[in-house]
């Protein structure tokens, strides 16, 4: 397992598993598009995990249409800083061009370097909504 990976992938992950449920699905609830686009990012990333390119290699378009949807939302009031619309338009750009590189002929790694680099935006930004979630409610 390379390092970068096991420092700070797997602390994010753990952060986020270890965050209640239903803080995590109240980021969701408020913020329909995020919620949309982490649904085909874990249907991609998971596989990407096994060996499996496949699904991102059929569904990059599609991760692509809903990072630009997720651009596109309206962030909610309590999330809506500059570090989270930096980071949505950086998933929205690197989605694009992992697209673009895909149907260009993109070799395996550097498709799995695009996707992993995209799965790590979307944790940086369920991180910060979740940072900002609790300076919303400290209790949480």
């Amino acid at each position: 397992m390379n390092k970068f990976f096991i420092t700070l992938v797997i602390p994010v992950l753990m952060f986020l598993f270890i965050s209640s449920d239903s803080q995590a699905q109240s980021i969701f609830d408020k913020w329909p598009a995020l919620g949309t686009f982490h649904e085909v990012m874990s249907q991609t990333f998971h596989p990407m995990e096994d060996g499996n390119l496949e699904p991102i290699k059929a569904r990059s378009a599609e991760m692509s249409e809903k990072a630009a949807l997720l651009a596109a939302s309206e962030i909610p009031a309590e999330f809506n800083t500059p570090q989270i619309t930096d980071a949505v338009k950086r998933l929205e750009d690197g989605c694009k061009l992992m697209t673009e590189n895909i149907s260009a002929g993109a070799g395996d790694e550097e498709i799995k370097a695009s996707l992993t680099k995209m799965h790590d935006v979307f944790h940086e930004i369920a991180g910060l909504c979740v940072d900002e979630h609790k300076k919303e409610d400290p209790s949480k």
